[in-house]
């Protein structure tokens, strides 16, 4: 028998776990391919992906996640649209019937890690009915040590239990469908049925480490991460939600990719969360994104609902025919540089990526402390006309922390630890719009991203700090009035307009925004905050 596929000492019987079928133990890459080709949950594509179909779930069940409502963690949870209270006595009858319902079924078990860093990383069992979406944790998680003392040894500390096939009973067990990811903190136990969308594996356990890693003064955060080649104490770290080119501008080929999606901030520095990548594919383009379009050609990815061409089981990216929330899993080895050790210095330098569709933020500008914390706890983005159903203009989009969704305490928890990082670290923190200019969508264009990146530029190396600058009179923060290699007008997005009174009607429409969405904030927030938005005049 392969090491891989060695059985822990600390088996399933924990779960109350018998009588199972066939139980599969970390298996290598190569043979969970195997199983899912010959188990027909998948098929093999052109240069070797796995390409898997989802069904009906093509992104995550938003509005079916539920958080325990039991005593230990209940006072401490931000209760919201994310964090539905499900009853304690609820979760342990559905549990129940999910581990009846294995009975007599294979499993897969992947034993893994969170966090990189030694001191602050946690132990994940992830138990499948699906042998790629054990694939999925081994490419997502960071790898135990493949040697036989660390695998016979290890001992979880949280446990995933997916069962795709395995549907709630809505009135029983008082779940909005049959559709559910419940999580029980106390317990450190996740389960998830009646779903193959393999993202909620993985943003449950962030779910989670949101809300343990505060108590220890780590700040838990929903972005991406890199250092540069030339200096090791270089790292920024990149806030911002889909559409705003978070991970474009994170794969800088002047600087080495620490993570593209979820970290830790402790006193050691920067970690990654993850041993791998979860990128959307949907139309993506060799020549903008060589890297992870290599990826998509290699074989240890997983494809989720990519086309693939029946006959010669070529990948098609530019097809949406399944969903446009197209994936691709694979490993950070896939990249051609990376830090291998997840872990890195403090930022120097903070980015807080918005796409503006309504034209009226600068493509950059210096943040306070304070206005940092206003636009962390904001998380601004919008919506075009077009993306949603009823979507006729620019739609103002707010996610607290830029990731309100996996933010399992109060806003102000996260806002305040990253205060306290910043004064303490001296990190220079800046807004970048990579939306529009010269009007709102549909009147003015996208921002160049030749622009936006000579502007990123010219804040990690530190050469934006001494421009002399401007304050915005609506937004309060500092924009510079020269950038070398950036038109001056563009940096002021007042004279990009036609009609400068135009522009003074959208900024007021945009600062009312804001400072109505931050009002459900303003009661656990110091008043300071409030001054830091922007000011209707």
């Amino acid at each position: 028998m392969e090491i891989s596929e060695l059985e822990p000492k600390f088996k399933l019987d924990y779960l109350g776990l018998h009588h199972l079928g066939e139980v599969y133990w970390n298996l290598s890459t190569p043979t969970l391919y195997e199983y899912a080709i010959r188990r027909f949950e998948a098929q093999l594509a052109h240069m070797g992906p796995l390409a898997v179909r989802m069904g009906q779930h093509t992104g995550r069940a938003a509005k079916d996640k539920y958080i325990v409502d039991e005593p230990t963690t209940s006072g401490d949870i931000w209760w919201s649209a994310g964090n539905v209270k499900y009853p304690e006595e609820r979760f342990n009858v559905l549990f129940k019937r999910m581990v009846a319902y294995l009975r007599g079924k294979t499993v897969f078990v992947q034993d893994c890690y969170a966090g990189a860093d030694p001191q602050h990383r946690h132990s994940v069992r992830v138990v499948t009915e699906y042998a790629w979406h054990s694939l999925f944790a081994r490419n997502m998680f960071i790898q135990q040590p493949q040697d036989h003392d660390s695998m016979y040894n290890f001992v979880p500390e949280f446990t995933v239990l997916q069962c795709p096939n395995f549907i709630a009973d809505s009135e029983e067990d008082q779940t909005r469908s049959g559709t559910f990811v419940a999580l029980n903190i106390s317990r450190k136990l996740i389960i998830i049925g009646g779903t193959a969308y393999a993202g909620e594996i993985k943003k449950s356990i962030f779910s989670a480490l949101n809300f343990l890693l505060p108590e220890k003064e780590i700040l838990s955060m929903h972005c991406s991460a890199n250092v540069s080649k030339m200096d090791s104490t270089d790292v920024a770290i990149f806030f911002g939600l889909s559409g705003t080119g978070k991970t474009t501008l994170s794969a800088d080929p002047n600087r080495i990719l620490i993570g593209d999606d979820e970290h830790g901030w402790s006193d050691n520095g920067v970690f990654n969360f993850e041993g791998g990548c979860y990128a959307k594919v949907i139309k993506l383009s060799k020549e903008a994104e060589p890297e992870i379009w290599a990826t998509t050609r290699r074989f240890g990815t997983i494809l989720e609902n990519v086309a693939v061409d029946p006959v010669t089981r070529r990948v098609e990216l530019d097809d949406d025919t399944f969903t446009e929330n197209t994936r691709a899993s694979y490993p950070l080895s896939h990249l051609p540089q990376y830090v291998r050790s997840g872990m890195a210095g403090h930022p120097r330098t903070i980015i807080m990526l918005t796409a503006d569709a309504f034209g009226v933020l600068p493509p950059i500008a210096r943040l306070s402390s304070d206005q940092a914390m206003y636009h962390f706890i904001s998380g601004y983005t919008a919506k075009v006309a077009g993306t949603e159903k009823g979507v006729t203009e620019p739609t103002a989009t707010f996610s607290a922390c830029f990731g309100a969704p996996f933010m399992m305490r109060h806003p102000s928890v996260y806002a305040q630890l990253l205060e306290k990082k910043i004064n303490q670290h001296h990190s220079t923190c800046w807004l970048v719009n990579t939306g529009w200019s010269g009007g709102p969508y549909g009147v003015g264009s996208r921002m160049k991203i030749g622009v936006t990146r000579a502007l990123l530029t010219a804040a990690l190396d530190g050469s934006l700090n001494d421009a002399e600058m401007h304050e915005d009179p609506v937004f309060g923060f500092l924009v510079p009035k020269n950038v070398p290699g950036v038109p001056a007008e563009v940096l002021d997005p007042r004279q990009t307009w036609a009609d400068p009174a135009a522009y003074d009607r959208q900024a007021r429409k945009l600062a009312q925004l804001f400072q109505k969405n931050f009002e459900k904030y303003s009661d656990k927030t110091p008043a300071k905050l409030v001054k830091a938005g922007p000011k209707v005049v």
